[in-house]
């Protein structure tokens, strides 16, 4: 498979975002056996510039029957196998927005290039040996990510510090096979095979799979975050604590109750978490049809978050309405936020003592932010998430295969213990070899690789 586009068509795309107005560099990228022809056919390069690898020339898109100047523009010029697909590879450097980047991209399909298909580029960057599949998905990640330990986790897998520990890991278990083989096929010619030592082995692998296997869920958290709902009644500082958490006027914030009629959306960053922060309409009876629609949205809103803040007024403790709220609520996971203390008399507020995660705080002069933000870390998976500390994590995909290869070596473990011949060890070794290679690629399928790349944006 590994040189399957190795010499085969050759490819274009529009390899930067096409914002109409906006962007000062539009760049198609055209990769293949006829890229250095097409460019030769488009790009006019007055003087004496050199067509030599890894050079940016100077010049004019011409269309090659009109020769009528298309753009002003830059051409990089990578040759094989010193380019990202280790292809010849071209780049036009046009001008930003839709039409030049349009027009290029049309001009390099005429002359022979097709369209390429979602993550192509990278694809054959993959099959063509330049990188493996962590490293591959790991390009991917990196485009989205929501957060800056998000882009360093993925940046991490880039540079093969998965990879790595996986090779290591199915290099010891080929050993272990190996040896056990041996011990089949010459078992006269050979000593008896230590068992022990195997077992002692196997469980070294198993452990250190196990560990990996365990960064599944942080990897998860950093990349897609958790969405946290701020409700309660009308007019109790919702809004005010949304634009105080993000230090903007996302919300409208006004004595009137009622004034947010739908759900205002803020994307934060806590501790490394990307945050999506949803402000409701205050939940009340209303005969105001927009409000109601709103109120209702409110509802839905609750119902599908990873945690609600449930805001109340200090200043008017806790109310019947309160209790109402909160019985529609309180199957999710919560945080009491008691807001306006700054205006609050007397006595504290009691509330329900099954309420355990409190958090006071006065929106409107900034006060009680970072002891929210700390409330909300310690909610996210009890604490245990220490975002900044994580090196490498799993994907989805990569822990799917991983608890293969898990399961397969913990029946190696069992199959031992029962003190079955060698063969049996064999079946389930062979097993968690093939999961181990299916997360770099050295083991993958055809449909594995539709299902990953599918996900890439073209261009990419």
């Amino acid at each position: 498979m590994s040189n399957t586009y190795v010499g085969e068509e050759t490819i274009a795309a529009i390899a930067s975002a096409v914002v109409p107005q906006q962007g000062s560099i539009g760049i198609v990228r055209v990769s293949g056996e006829k890229a250095v022809e097409i460019a030769q056919r488009l790009f006019f390069a007055p003087g004496k510039q050199s067509w030599e690898t890894h050079r940016i020339l100077y010049g004019y898109i011409r269309h090659p029957e009109t020769q009528a100047v298309v753009d002003e523009a830059l051409l990089l010029i990578m040759l094989a196998p010193r380019s990202y697909t280790k292809e010849d590879v071209v780049e036009f450097h046009c001008h930003g927005g839709i039409m030049p980047v349009q027009q290029v991209l049309q001009l390099c399909l005429v002359l022979g290039a097709r369209l390429a298909n979602p993550g192509e580029f990278t694809l054959r960057a993959f099959l063509n040996g330049r990188i493996d599949l962590t490293q591959a998905e790991s390009i991917s990640e990196i485009v989205g990510a929501n957060s800056p330990q998000a882009a360093q986790i993925a940046l991490a897998g880039l540079q093969g510090k998965l990879a790595q520990p996986i090779r290591k890991l199915r290099a010891s278990c080929l050993d272990i096979l190996a040896e056990i083989e041996a011990r089949i096929d010459f078992e006269d010619d050979l000593p008896p095979l230590k068992e022990g030592e195997i077992y002692q082995q196997i469980g070294e692998v198993l452990g250190e799979v196990k560990g990996i296997l365990a960064t599944a869920s942080r990897g998860e958290l950093l990349r897609s975050g958790i969405k946290v709902a701020i409700v309660g009644q009308p007019n109790v500082g919702k809004s005010s604590l949304l634009n105080a958490w993000s230090q903007s006027d996302r919300a409208i914030v006004t004595d009137l109750p009622g004034t947010t009629r739908d759900v205002v959306e803020s994307q934060l960053i806590v501790g490394g978490i990307p945050v999506k922060v949803l402000d409701t309409a205050g939940i009340r009876e209303t005969e105001e049809q927009v409000e109601r629609i709103g109120v209702e949205r409110s509802r839905q809103v609750a119902k599908t978050a990873d945690l609600v803040l449930f805001t109340i007024d200090a200043a008017l403790g806790w109310t019947k309405f309160d209790t109402e709220i909160y019985q529609q609520v309180k199957q999710s996971p919560l945080i009491l936020v008691i807001n306006k203390i700054d205006l609050a008399t007397g006595e504290g507020v009691k509330y329900p003592e099954e309420i355990t995660k409190v958090v006071k705080t006065a929106a409107a002069l900034n006060q009680g932010i970072e002891e929210l933000e700390t409330a909300i870390l310690a909610s996210v998976k009890g604490g245990e998430i220490m975002a900044a500390d994580i090196e490498i994590a799993i994907n989805q995909r990569q822990a799917a295969a991983l608890t293969r290869a898990k399961i397969a070596l913990e029946q190696v473990e069992e199959t031992i213990n029962n003190q079955l011949p060698l063969d049996f060890w064999t079946i389930d070794l062979r097993s968690a070899i093939q999961a181990l290679g299916e997360i770099t690629g050295e083991e993958v399928t055809e449909s594995v690789l539709d299902r990953i790349f599918s996900k890439f944006c073209i261009g990419k």
